[in-house]
């Protein structure tokens, strides 16, 4: 059983439950009632958004009714005397009587009544943003809550519109079976979203998790062992929501056991130096940006150092700035902050993806935060930073809004090995501090028609056993069942290339080239005297050596070729998997100027290569590489 899973609750759900209560004695409905910032999960039911929502002092016309008792005449005959012939006489009198009349009257009576404003759009343009709310209001019974849309302040919707009570969790996980991995599944990883009555994200350690299997069991701290093959139902709960997994361990214990036989290519380079991260640019990439003039011009930089010696090699500029943030302000916990410290992208097309983790956040072993999707058809360079602020009008804004979408929050690893098809985006979300252990990594796929995970994989891959294995910090997604790694071997100063292919569930692993070089090796020596390269996974055992951590891998099918890129740093690889270039050898390398800014990711679609730069986050396209 999920430990901490009974009798647990948020402090959000606490507080929102407390509030309910305080709201149903309260008479004074004019005022909202506030809340945590929590996130909201838009459900399928489309309402109407209001601008606001106030209870306001009515003068009205009200009818009123009265009864009177008023006096009225009739006039009867009645009989005198009969004539001498025997007939009656009459005379006519006048008699008085009485009835009650309603009368109806008119008076004017102040009263206080809802009044919503302007009607803005329907909640259904929000269904796949960043949603957050931390005030509601109640009319007629009904909670109405006011809501930030990737971060920017909108207005208030029905709670109706909000997915109430509602489990969202991955349908199939499939395990290869490890019999080395001490860690195993952590069955977390498998949930987009659960909500409370509200329509409030639930924090996933409040979730029950069960695990229903003949062979397999879950500990207490949430994770399914993948040391021997079977099956098993997850079923994950919270009040009413409720939703279940099938996770299945596979059977063959050699799936992923290869052999690194391929002879490296040698390479002649100079030594070359670089800076640690910690030296690197330290401008925002998080805070708001509220000007108009924050970002208005492209960056350009050129290759100013390369290995062919043209000083001019290559050119990166500016294509999109990303917004500043996607989560209201003071949004402190990681689950409703979307941050725009972007660690990988790629592009299909005209679809971008890319992977956002809160600064810091990268190194952690099981590293979260969001991935985001941009149809760049229509993205304009310049205003999409400000999509957090007021700054740009609600129509603008919400045209931009409908071509975001914001995943749930999702295990991301490094956020590097990102990859995207038509319908799939990918993450081999595998941590950077791992050393290269033998446990299972971990293929993340998400449907970029609601940026949801809809399937995860394990595979492994070892040189001959467990004693060798390749954890791949870098990869690039090919098609949907095909990508290319990268392994950097410290100790035989050597970067290895592998192809994983997946046919069904199960996971080939094959070396499909190698480079007889560290590439950056040297170090950089500062004042007092330290290490300013950042170590981490690439320290070699008992050597005071140490490797810039690789920042982008990707594969360039136009040209057949490996793109490397390590702080400023791109490097340019032959692939040879199409025979236009041989394998592993090194055919140049750039160098650009860019005022310390890290390289964050890699991408190629067709014959094109873009990368990522931070602080402010944008998205620059490499030009002139061929040469």
């Amino acid at each position: 059983m999920r430990r901490f899973a009974l009798g647990m609750m948020t402090s959000a759900a606490l507080m929102a439950g407390l509030a309910s209560q305080v709201q149903a004695s309260s008479k004074d409905y004019s005022k909202s009632t506030k809340t945590d910032l929590v996130t909201k999960i838009m459900g399928n039911k489309s309402y109407q958004v209001y601008s606001s929502l106030k209870l306001e002092e009515v003068t009205k016309k009200v009818k009123t009714k009265t009864k009177e008792k008023k006096k009225y005449t009739v006039k009867k005959k009645v009989a005198v005397k009969k004539s001498k012939k025997g007939k009656t006489k009459y005379k006519t009198v006048k008699q008085v009587k009485y009835k009650w009349v309603t009368k109806t009257a008119y008076k004017n009576v102040k009263k206080k009544e809802w009044k919503f404003g302007k009607k803005l759009t329907a909640s259904a343009d929000f269904r796949y943003a960043h949603v957050q709310s931390k005030s509601y209001k109640v009319k007629d019974g009904k909670r109405y809550y006011y809501i930030y849309v990737d971060g920017r302040p909108v207005g208030y919707v029905n709670e109706k519109a909000f997915a109430l009570s509602k489990a969202n969790v991955v349908s199939q996980v499939s395990l290869v079976n490890n019999p080395s991995d001490s860690v195993g599944f952590n069955a977390e990883d498998a949930i987009n979203y659960v909500t409370d009555q509200h329509g409030s994200l639930v924090d996933n350690d409040s979730v029950e998790i069960s695990c229903k299997s003949a062979k397999l069991n879950i500990s207490d701290t949430g994770y399914v062992s993948s040391r021997k093959a079977g099956t098993a139902v997850l079923t994950f709960k919270y009040g009413k929501a409720k939703a279940t997994s099938k996770l299945t361990v596979r059977g063959d214990a050699k799936e992923g056991i290869s052999s690194a036989d391929v002879t490296p290519v040698k390479t002649d380079l100079p030594e070359i130096k670089t800076w640690s991260a910690r030296y690197g640019a330290r401008l925002s990439s998080s805070s708001t940006i509220t000007s108009k003039d924050a970002v208005s011009s492209s960056h350009k930089y050129w290759a100013t150092k390369t290995m062919s010696g043209n000083a001019k090699g290559a050119d990166i500029e500016t294509i999109f700035y990303h917004p500043a943030v996607l989560s209201a302000p003071g949004s402190s916990n990681l689950e409703a902050k979307v941050s725009s410290a972007v660690q990988g992208i790629d592009f299909y097309d005209n679809d971008l993806v890319t992977s956002n983790l809160d600064l810091g956040q990268a190194d952690n072993w099981e590293a979260r935060g969001h991935m985001v999707y941009y149809n760049m058809r229509r993205v304009k360079k310049y205003n999409w930073h400000l999509i957090p602020s007021k700054i740009l009008s609600f129509n603008t804004w919400l045209s931009y809004i409908k071509n975001i979408k914001v995943s749930p929050y999702m295990k991301l690893g490094h956020g590097q090995s990102v990859g995207s098809t038509k319908k799939y985006a990918y993450v081999l979300a595998n941590w950077n501090r791992s050393h290269n252990w033998s446990n299972s990594q971990e293929l993340i796929r998400v449907k970029k028609s609601t940026m949801e995970i809809d399937k995860i994989w394990t595979f492994k891959v070892w040189n001959g056993s467990a004693k060798y294995p390749r954890i791949f910090l870098n990869a690039d997604v090919i098609d949907d069942n095909t990508l290319l790694a990268l392994f950097h071997n410290a100790s035989k100063h050597r970067y290895e290339y592998w192809k994983i292919s997946r046919s069904g569930d199960s996971f080939k692993a094959k070396e499909v080239g190698a480079t007889g070089s560290d590439l950056i090796k040297a170090k950089e020596v500062g004042a007092t005297g330290s290490d300013l390269i950042r170590t981490g996974s690439d320290r070699i055992s008992n050597s005071d050596e140490v490797h810039p951590e690789v920042q982008g891998f990707v594969w360039n099918s136009a040209y057949d070729v490996y793109y490397i890129a390590f702080n400023d740093y791109l490097f340019k690889i032959g692939a040879g998997l199409d025979g236009k270039t041989d394998a592993g050898k090194l055919l140049n390398y750039y160098k650009f100027d860019t005022g310390r800014r890290e390289f964050e990711g890699l991408s190629s679609y067709g014959p094109e290569l873009y990368l990522n730069l931070n602080h402010p986050t944008e998205t620059l396209k490499v030009n002139h590489i061929t040469k």
